[in-house]
């Protein structure tokens, strides 16, 4: 089970156990090649400008886990860094946000990892968003309690260009 108050391991599809617990500086290498996979970065499409600076990575990462505001988790399977989760933003408007490793897609993984951080923030509303053709990850989110409450057009990074994005609400 996790060591972080309040966050369970629970069972992804596969049976294999997901666990939240704070991030550790070993983790961010693990991130950092998780997020220079082309699939995974075109699926996500909203990233960094350019995945592969690690420098950019590494300060962004400074700067949110030193943010107070932030809950940010790293998500295991069977003691495996897959992923991270987190919420941050403002209250009334905060968001969340998750990215797990193209290995463990279609395994419940990410939909285990988004309950286990709900459960460990109560807060609601809750918002999330994500490209409209990303059906993964908006099925995890709507599996999770999240309905779509708007649409909206931004620039995504990963695709050079403006896309449809989709905008969800979980409410108390």
């Amino acid at each position: 089970m996790s060591d972080v108050p309040g966050v369970s391991g629970v069972p992804g599809v596969s049976g294999a156990e997901v666990v939240l617990r704070e991030i550790h500086d070993s983790d961010l290498p693990v991130f950092f090649r998780q997020m220079m996979d082309p699939e995974s970065v075109r699926m996500a499409a909203f990233t960094a400008k350019d995945p592969t600076d690690r420098d950019a990575f590494d300060a962004h990462w400074k700067r949110i886990r030193a943010a107070s505001d932030v809950v940010n988790r790293t998500v295991l399977v069977d003691g495996d860094v897959v992923g991270n989760a987190a919420v941050y933003g403002p209250p009334g408007e905060r968001e969340v946000t998750y990215w797990i490793d193209r290995a463990y897609w279609g395994r419940g993984i990410a939909t285990g990892a988004l309950r286990a951080l709900l459960d460990a923030v109560p807060e609601r509303p809750l918002f999330a968003r994500a490209a409209a053709d990303n059906v993964g990850s908006l099925r995890v989110l709507e599996k999770c309690g999240f309905r779509v409450s708007g649409q909206d057009r931004g620039f995504a990074n990963a695709r050079g260009e403006e896309i449809d994005e989709v905008v969800l609400t979980l409410e108390g």
